[in-house]
């Protein structure tokens, strides 16, 4: 199962899926859409903006891949879990990040696939840019 985490994970993973099944004929990945908005320890700071979660399916004792675009302090991904928990108990969870900023860890989460890892200082952001949402294909570092 892949599951994309919103709002920005979900443009890497609608990749992945559909190079998976154009490659693979037919493919049976069962793919999913996750918000996990109510499981966030900083909601406090502000309100979020609330997203679609698009999952029709248990991930009852299967195994989960996880995908977003940037991995930061890690609160991102300890939180889809606590959302992901909703929808059962997976046998194993695996990460899939596009960019991963080493060295910025909050929590102790680390990605199993990895795109590209990167060395930042704390005041930099990492903003990946889609075709899809912002016009343009990029990764920034401002």
């Amino acid at each position: 199962m892949i599951i994309g985490i919103q709002p920005r994970g979900i443009y890497f993973s609608d990749r992945i899926v559909q190079q998976i099944n154009e490659q693979i004929k037919p493919a049976k990945i069962t793919y999913g859409k996750l918000d996990n908005t109510f499981y966030r320890d900083d909601v406090r700071q502000g309100l979020h903006t609330l997203n679609q979660t698009d999952m029709l399916f248990s991930v009852e004792n299967k195994t989960v891949i996880l995908v977003d675009d940037v991995l930061y302090t890690g609160r991102t991904i300890r939180a889809s879990m606590d959302a992901l928990l909703t929808f059962g108990r997976p046998a194993k969870v695996e990460l899939c990040i596009l960019i991963d900023r080493r060295f910025s860890r909050e929590v102790p989460i680390q990605a199993d696939f990895v795109g590209r890892s990167i060395d930042t200082i704390i005041t930099q952001r990492v903003k990946v840019l889609w075709k899809e949402r912002d016009g343009k294909e990029e990764v920034v570092l401002l």
